[in-house]
């Protein structure tokens, strides 16, 4: 993603989560994001220029019916036509949002293959978050933020449809291979072109992985967070090295089950 703030149909914005053992939850996020020698997120969360990324909920009454998914935060044009398409399209709703007048603010929605999501309106250029003075626009893209987002399914070529439908979001075919042959997985692309997020067949490099979207956030040492993940009582499940051994990318599991991807930052 080339700036999680850029006001853009299928531009991600943010991702959330509401957890049980609240505080602890906050605790091990805390610890395993805030690795390096210039951390990219602060111990509330928000990157370090204070911009909201994520946000980590405590689990009540109200939220208890959500699934235990990082759920990514989707500029639609319209949430409730994109609402409409993804039950049409075998989706369901979990939650709608909306104002005093009745005008739709946000849905959370399940896709056919469980995976959770939630769409907004397109951001205006004024609700972006400044950055400070001397903090430039390219800045505010190397600090803490979503850096990719990928689902894992399946069936790809059905999900790249579905979401083609529902956020309307391009697609181009990635070519990929395994033991067993040549097949695609998808870039997605936003309103301007740019990629926002791919869809891959549950094969090949991303055999085993959970059917959800998964959002890679990226840290200052990789190496030192995965020893933070062990310790905080998470785990790994998928790491990759370079070639000069150091990590490259990584996928782990929160202490509540939760799952997400680790990159260097």
């Amino acid at each position: 993603m080339s700036d999680p703030f850029a006001p853009r149909v299928g531009g991600i914005l943010s991702a959330d989560i509401a957890v049980p053992e609240h505080e602890r939850e906050v605790r091990f996020y805390s610890r395993v994001l805030g690795t390096g020698e210039n951390p990219l997120w602060r111990e509330d969360l928000m990157n370090n220029l204070g911009m909201p990324i994520i946000g980590l909920g405590a689990r009540s009454a109200e939220y208890d019916h959500l699934p235990l998914q990082w759920m990514p935060h989707i500029q639609v044009a319209d949430v409730v036509a994109s609402a409409e398409r993804a039950l049409d399209l075998g989706g369901s709703e979990l939650m709608h949002g909306k104002d005093d007048d009745g005008k739709s603010q946000w849905a959370v929605l399940l896709d056919p293959n469980g995976a959770a999501f939630g769409i907004i309106p397109v951001v205006s250029a004024e609700a972006v978050p400044p950055t400070d003075g001397a903090a430039s626009r390219d800045a505010a893209v190397r600090v803490g933020r979503i850096s990719w987002l990928d689902l894992t399914v399946s069936d790809a070529s059905a999900a790249r449809d579905f979401y083609r439908q529902v956020v309307d979001w391009s697609a181009q075919d990635v070519e990929m291979e395994d033991a067993s042959g040549r097949y695609a997985d998808y870039n997605l692309f936003g309103s301007d072109g740019n990629p926002a997020a791919g869809v891959c067949h549950a094969r090949g490099v991303n055999l085993g992985l959970p059917p959800i979207w998964m959002i890679f956030l990226p840290v200052g040492d990789l190496a030192e967070s995965l020893r933070r993940v062990r310790e905080g009582g998470g785990k790994i499940i998928k790491a990759t090295r370079g070639k000069d051994g150091e990590y490259s990318y990584a996928v782990v599991q929160d202490p509540v089950g939760a799952c997400l991807a680790l990159v260097p930052g």
